[in-house]
């Protein structure tokens, strides 16, 4: 079969002045569980629970759940990013696995969703993810895959947290020939990078095209280049010499003006930033701007959906994909699933419901057809695949696949929170707020995940309204808190 050229993508024009895009983190809903949160267990390196001690124990709690499941040697496959407390928690993560009689297969840095596609080809019983994400260097995390590569659902998690506090893990001891052992899959980055590859389409390659990659000093700092060379791209790389200190650090996912910068200078057709364990991605187009998720989204699922391939015509996002998205969905005959926040959510609701493409404003995509979890180097090649074979520059194509509502995002901080049924004035000015914009806008108000910062997005088709409205709620925010702060206080 003949492959496509390449060449025939214009060459971007040196544009003029351009705005720096933003990113927002990724967050969701606390569930009954205490340690782990949407995304595994995240925190200050050195401080309770990301301790040595915490890692060895939460090993043996994951050898001793999946142990329960099998006759034979339990495997454990360990990645991690580039973070120089990835050795401690490593080693410690190791032991714990090795001290229940476990064998574990060190796979160094990689990206989270290499661990969880390793995790299944390799027939192990688990994966183990030590990475804080986008966080700074002195944050670090672990996550966990099953042997199907999907995240541990919430009562496998609460399985383990009450054996992490319980006296179990203490009681079993293992001896002898019985206690494990560790090895290092040294071709673990080109089992992934092979991977990769094979989700572009055989026919196409990427001749003749120049793609800035940014991979934040972090986990794919060797694979990211590699696929897209492989696959015939001319790569300009940035981000690729970790020091255990500069992961995600002015540069990646959430510093996009980094790539946007390249690709202006090197006159690229793309931009590519991921984050430190390179399971989301942030796309910037040949004039420098961003191309958000719901964008990437919209691309890729009306093509989908023409195609016949957009299993039950849905595609699967959170609360917080713009309305734009849900028309321009709608309009083609599709139709959008709203989730809560969370790439985890999207998932369990694609399982569910039998779906098989979703994803996150933040960038996370999950194509089910080629892996378990967000993959940011697969969801660039799929975008990439689209602009080769209809040989339109990205900013043409985005620019024409939906038209975003305008949204607003801002939050504040506070010293506690407070559950949002007992904050009485919030939830008369939110109402009220619903009732002005009626089916031309959405509000949502939550508190994040991770801290006591509550989340205030409003869209609605003026903009000056939107920002006030947000203002009024966060404002109604305030007086509650202080109301509650006043009546602890007492007379």
């Amino acid at each position: 079969m003949v492959s496509k050229a390449r060449s025939r993508l214009p060459v971007p024009a040196r544009p003029g002045p351009r705005r720096r895009p933003a990113t927002r983190p990724r967050e969701g809903a606390p569930a009954e569980r205490c340690l782990f949160g949407t995304d595994g267990v995240r925190g200050v390196v050195g401080e309770a629970p990301i301790t040595p001690e915490f890692a060895l124990r939460l090993g043996r709690a994951i050898a001793f759940v999946a142990q329960r499941r099998r006759s034979r040697q339990v495997r454990v496959v360990i990645g991690k990013d580039t973070r120089l407390s990835g050795y401690l928690l490593e080693t410690a993560m190791a032991s714990g696995i090795c001290a229940m009689g476990g064998r574990v297969m060190l796979c160094g840095p990689i990206p989270t969703p290499g661990v969880a596609q390793l995790t299944v080809s390799m027939r192990a019983d688990a994966g183990v993810v030590i990475s804080a994400s986008h966080n700074p260097f002195h944050d670090n995390g672990i996550k966990i895959f099953g042997a199907d590569g999907f995240k541990l659902d919430d009562a496998i998690e609460l399985e383990i947290e009450e054996l992490l506090r319980g006296t179990v893990l203490d009681e079993r001891r293992i001896t002898g020939a019985a206690i494990g052992s560790a090895v290092r899959v040294d071709d673990a980055q080109g089992r992934y990078v092979v991977f990769c590859k094979n989700t572009f389409p055989q026919q196409l390659t990427l001749d003749g095209i120049r793609i800035a990659v940014d991979a934040a000093h972090g986990a794919a700092y060797r694979v990211a280049p590699a696929v897209f060379e492989e696959l015939g791209a001319r790569v300009h790389a940035l981000g690729v010499k970790p020091n255990g200190l500069n992961i995600n650090r002015g540069c990646g996912a959430l510093h996009p003006g980094h790539v946007a910068g390249e690709v202006l200078a090197r006159r690229a057709h793309l931009g590519i930033a991921l984050d430190g364990d390179a399971d989301r991605v942030i796309v910037v187009d040949e004039r420098g701007q961003i191309v958000d998720g719901d964008r990437i989204m919209a691309l890729c699922a009306l093509r989908m959906l023409a195609a016949g391939k957009l299993v039950k015509r849905t595609l699967v996002t959170t609360v917080m994909s713009n309305l734009g998205l849900e028309r321009a969905l709608g309009a083609a005959g599709g139709r959008l699933l709203r989730t809560p926040v969370g790439d985890r959510y999207v998932v369990e609701a694609m399982r569910r419901g039998g779906y098989r493409f979703g994803g996150e404003q933040s960038g996370h995509l999950i194509f089910l057809d080629h892996a378990t979890t967000g993959d940011g180097i697969v969801a660039a090649l799929r975008l990439l695949a689209i602009m080769v074979e209809e040989e339109r520059p990205l900013s043409e194509l985005a620019a024409a696949v939906m038209e975003p509502v305008p949204q607003v995002l801002e939050g504040e901080t506070f010293a506690r929170r407070l559950p949002l049924e007992q904050m009485r004035r919030t939830e008369r000015q939110t109402a009220q707020i619903r009732r002005r914009l009626g089916q031309g806008g959405r509000v949502l108000v939550r508190w994040s995940g991770t801290e006591p910062k509550l989340r205030v997005m409003v869209e609605g088709e003026d903009p000056a309204a939107i920002r006030e409205y947000a203002a009024a709620i966060i404002e109604a925010a305030r007086r509650d808190l202080a109301e509650q702060k006043k009546q602890e206080a007492g007379p």
